[in-house]
């Protein structure tokens, strides 16, 4: 009994110890799956960032609608396919027969003008006695349908057809010879590059591949994200259960630390905006064929908060590098020095001869922290962008008898924005609990 009783008070002294090891692992579990899915998860938003690229590229308007040589083969085609197709019906024989008919009548009426007019020579007076002698004018006009007629057979028959349709093919192909932008390389060199890359035949083919693989990458983020978040969220709540385990609070926040650092790094390197404009239709009507352009690309654009930066600093301007130095300043390096200094705070601050510089950055700094403001930022900056592109676009809409344009806007906010908003909301709630636990704890 006497050794029963003196292991008792050792119990909960074992636990106390051994708990903040457990705890530890199994936040340790939770960090590394939530790192790891967010790694998949900026891989796979760069992956679909590259994508669009490339197919906003092949689709670009200047490589369509504004390139002569795209016009031409268009149009070329569509005189081909007229030209080619080209047969007359009965009614279009009946008036050509006319129209021949006409023109013999004419041509009869107007000889027999010159020859029958007075003449002053020998030799014309002779002629005109002889013609007048021999030749009936009113045979000549009777003789005209059948004449009329052989010349319409003859010009309508399938080899005098095949002839002229050759002609009028070799003009054709002359004009568009003739008329290019000194573009139809460039797109076919660019068009080449990028279906080889994606192991595609044709346009057809290169846009359904695009289609598949933008869906699978939008399935995988989703759930990559969800696992991150999902792990994050596990970690949080375990402050709701341990919030009577005073004594696991320290090893708690600084995993829950760590956690915001994920979140952080993820959102400021991931693709927070997107940016495309496009008119979906252009169909024009000519010799009652459309020519059609479709999915042409008038802008596109993808930026992180570090990419947006970095264009900012690369500017030539002196107020653009301010101000890119200053987001990196006060939305980049702040809040990972802070994160830092309430590591430290919180778990060794003890180490530290002045404690003032440590508080100051793990306390103080949070005014100067603008994660907040950027994150109104973007969300005022898509509000606007976006107000401002559909007001734009609305202008090119047009539908009438020959010409019919639908412009699309696919401009959105991309996850890594909401990963971003993760980060700011859960930063807010560690600075509330970091600010109880030195509340209660006193200064370390």
């Amino acid at each position: 009994m006497t050794a029963t009783n003196s292991s008792t008070p050792d119990t909960p002294r074992k636990k106390s110890k051994v708990a903040p090891f457990v705890l530890i692992a199994v936040l340790s579990i939770l960090f590394l799956g939530a790192a790891y899915a967010g790694f998949r998860f900026y891989q796979l938003v760069v992956e679909q960032k590259s994508i669009k690229e490339d197919y906003s590229l092949s689709n670009n308007i200047t490589f369509g609608i504004f390139s002569v040589d795209r016009w031409g083969d268009k149009i070329s085609a569509v005189a081909d396919r007229r030209v080619k197709g080209f047969k007359l019906t009965g009614e279009q024989k009946l008036e050509m027969r006319k129209q021949v008919e006409k023109e013999l009548h004419g041509l009869i009426n107007q000889a027999v003008a010159e020859i029958t007019k007075p003449q002053k020579g020998l030799g014309g007076k002779l002629k005109k006695l002889a013609f007048n002698t021999f030749v009936d004018q009113d045979e000549l006009h009777a003789q005209v349908p059948s004449f009329a007629k052989t010349i319409v057979v003859k010009i309508t028959s399938p080899g005098s057809l095949k002839k002229i349709k050759g002609i009028a093919t070799s003009k054709v192909d002359e004009l568009e010879a003739q008329t290019y932008d000194h573009s139809d390389t460039t797109i076919t060199t660019v068009e080449r590059n990028i279906y080889k890359k994606y192991h595609a035949a044709n346009a057809t083919a290169f846009d359904k591949i695009i289609e598949t693989k933008l869906a699978y990458i939008k399935k995988m983020t989703m759930t990559f994200g969800s696992i991150m978040l999902g792990c994050i969220s596990i970690a949080f709540l375990m402050w709701l259960f341990l919030r009577k385990q005073v004594q696991l609070h320290a090893p708690l926040f600084v995993m829950s630390l760590l956690f915001a650092l994920v979140l952080l790094t993820v959102g400021i390197i991931s693709p927070i905006i997107e940016v495309d404009a496009r008119i979906k239709t252009l169909e024009f009507a000519l010799l009652g064929d459309k020519i059609a352009f479709t999915n042409q690309v008038l802008f596109f654009q993808s930026k992180s908060i570090l990419g947006i930066i970095g264009t900012l600093i690369e500017q030539p301007k002196l107020d653009s590098v301010l101000v890119g130095i200053l987001l990196l300043l006060f939305v980049v390096i702040l809040p990972l020095l802070r994160i830092i200094a309430r590591g430290l705070h919180v778990a060794c601050a003890h180490l530290f001869g002045s404690k003032k510089a440590l508080r100051f950055l793990a306390f103080d700094l949070g005014k100067w922290d603008m994660a907040d403001v950027m994150v109104v930022g973007i969300a005022m900056t898509y509000i606007g962008l976006n107000g401002i592109l559909k007001s734009q676009l609305s202008g090119l809409n047009i539908e009438n008898e020959t010409l019919k344009t639908v412009t699309s806007n696919n401009s959105a906010l991309q996850l890594g924005f909401f990963v971003f908003v993760a980060y700011v909301v859960f930063a807010k709630i560690l600075s509330y609990i970091l600010k109880k636990m030195d509340e209660r704890n006193g200064e370390c």
